[in-house]
């Protein structure tokens, strides 16, 4: 039998209680869980990824923050880390919903299992989608990460053609990070047609800024650095094409 988890449980390594930046046109705070199981070599928070560390931040300081701030914010972000590698995730958006709050969900899909429990419960969902599935270990250091991965993103699709029209419908974007040691602009357009014709609409191209990064990153070429240039993504087919 699988113990059940309170959220008071969640190991938080932080928390951001004013953001306009975690969710796209809303304003949120930030909860960031302690745990990731992949070590992505251009994670920019990597003091993040061990799941044994202990957080800094209590779940009841969270909540008296958020008490605070009714009727200012609009919603709560769960990030990481990997938000999903804790079982307290669910009973903690069930908290900030009963708030009247809005929730938010960053992840990289590396759980299908608790993410597909914790969809009901989310408004709008941030999925990395890191690489074209044979690319995929990679940037995360761990075999058989794009299974999992691309199994959220079916998730996540299926559960807002769902709620599609209902009351509470349920918002995605794919973001994907460029760094040349990762991906290519012919990987990067390819990418980007896959997920058109999985039915995604709304993707952000981030590109990869060291700050916080882990030293030393991948070595690239100059031929490499400068043929990455994002001028040949396949804007037309998507609603919403974003690079930051």
């Amino acid at each position: 039998m699988v113990r059940t988890a309170a959220a008071h449980e969640l190991n938080i390594a932080g928390f951001t209680p004013f953001s306009t930046v975690d969710w796209p046109d809303t304003l949120a705070a930030t909860v960031f869980l302690q745990g990731c199981p992949w070590t992505c070599f251009y994670c920019h928070n990597p003091a993040l990824i061990d799941p044994r560390a202990e957080g800094g931040v209590a779940w009841s300081e969270v909540v008296d923050l958020l008490c605070d701030r009714i009727g200012l914010l609009d919603g709560v972000v769960f990030s990481g880390g990997e938000p999903t590698l804790q079982r307290a995730l669910v009973p903690a958006m069930e908290a900030v919903r009963a708030l009247g709050f809005r929730v938010g969900l960053h992840t990289g899909g590396a759980y299908p299992g608790l993410l597909g429990l914790a969809l009901p419960h989310v408004d709008w969902v941030g999925l990395d989608i890191k690489a074209l599935p044979g690319d995929y270990d990679l940037v995360t250091g761990r075999p058989n990460s794009a299974e999992n991965a691309w199994r959220s993103l079916e998730l996540v699709l299926g559960n807002r053609l769902l709620r599609a029209g209902s009351r509470r419908p349920l918002d995605l974007e794919v973001r994907t990070t460029v760094h040349p040691a990762a991906i290519d602009d012919a990987h990067l357009r390819a990418l980007g047609c896959r997920l058109a014709d999985a039915g995604v609409d709304h993707w952000a191209v981030q590109r990869f800024r060291a700050a916080g990064t882990r030293v030393p990153l991948p070595r690239v070429s100059d031929a490499e650095a400068s043929n990455l240039r994002l001028d040949d993504l396949p804007v037309e087919r998507f609603q919403s094409l974003v690079v930051r």
